[in-house]
């Protein structure tokens, strides 16, 4: 006779099928409820806005209108953000991405004096919250020339996810097996010939994880670039709080700005997820 099976796995196989997808599907559509309500009420009049609900458009699907991205692309202040914003974004991620995976490789595989002091060192670095460091960096930058520029907040940038990034890089590269590298090196393989040609590949969702992380943490910051940018510099983050301050009302550009300001971030994920789960999850399972 078949043994019955416990109460707790027939329970996991009731709802590991159909009932469970219909669940997080539900739960997936209350998450992308605020960006649907943010995405109509950019598509309609302040009149309407100040009228009525967003969830109004679906009963008079007139009110939808193109005329607030129209004037969203005559502010200069907005349209000099969002150039602000790519310009201190992708620079502040991809010399993460390139400065950590040279760290995490030589933290990993090279062999030179106190190399375990220093990346204790590193390790250490994590712990420093960003408010430490506002007031002492913006005198250094104002030393040197560079506060309030946009130069000055994508330093600032590189400077706190470089500890991260050798963190996470460091130890997957660590994974990666000897007999590999030794291999490579072998055949005649230099250090960086074996670290473009081997390392880097392997690594690549690790590097695509971090780069994602890295991407939308410096695209979404508001208080490194309320501090450390200036008129001519801020980015879109910042360019929305300055309307919300000086236009109190001036909804109708204020909701278009604010959904592209988070329609970007979202498209680098869902463009990336793939790379993404296959970082998170890397060394989690053999």
């Amino acid at each position: 006779m078949k043994a019955r099976e416990p109460l707790g796995s027939r329970l996991a196989e009731a709802v590991g099928g159909g009932v469970l997808r219909v669940f997080l599907i539900i739960v997936g559509l209350f998450w992308l409820v605020p960006t649907i309500g943010l995405l109509l009420s950019s598509l309609r009049s302040p009149e309407d806005i100040a009228a009525s609900g967003w969830w109004n458009v679906f009963t008079e699907p007139s009110q939808i209108t193109f005329d607030s991205y129209a004037k969203l692309l005559e502010n200069d202040d907005i349209t000099s953000s969002l150039l602000n914003t790519v310009w201190i974004t992708v620079p502040a991620t991809l010399l993460v991405v390139i400065i950590g995976s040279l760290a995490g490789y030589a933290f990993a595989w090279m062999e030179f004096p106190g190399r375990d002091w220093w990346f204790l060192g590193v390790v250490g670095l994590l712990v420093v919250p960003v408010q430490v460091a506002l007031i002492p960096i913006a005198e250094l930058f104002g030393t040197i020339g560079i506060f309030g520029s946009v130069l000055g907040v994508v330093l600032f940038h590189v400077g706190f996810g470089l500890p991260f990034a050798v963190f996470l890089l460091r130890n997957f590269f660590a994974e990666i097996p000897r007999e590999l590298l030794e291999a490579a090196r072998l055949d005649g393989a230099g250090e960086l010939r074996l670290f473009f040609r081997v390392v880097l590949p392997l690594g690549g969702p690790a590097i695509a994880a971090l780069g994602i992380f890295q991407f939308l943490w410096v695209w979404n910051d508001m208080l490194v670039a309320l501090i450390f940018s200036d008129s001519g510099s801020q980015p879109i983050t910042v360019a929305l709080q300055t309307q919300v301050r000086q236009f109190g009302n001036n909804i109708d550009v204020l909701a278009p700005g604010a959904f592209i300001s988070m329609v970007v971030p979202l498209a680098v994920f869902f463009a990336f997820q793939r790379q993404f789960v296959s970082g998170v999850m890397a060394g989690a399972v053999k």
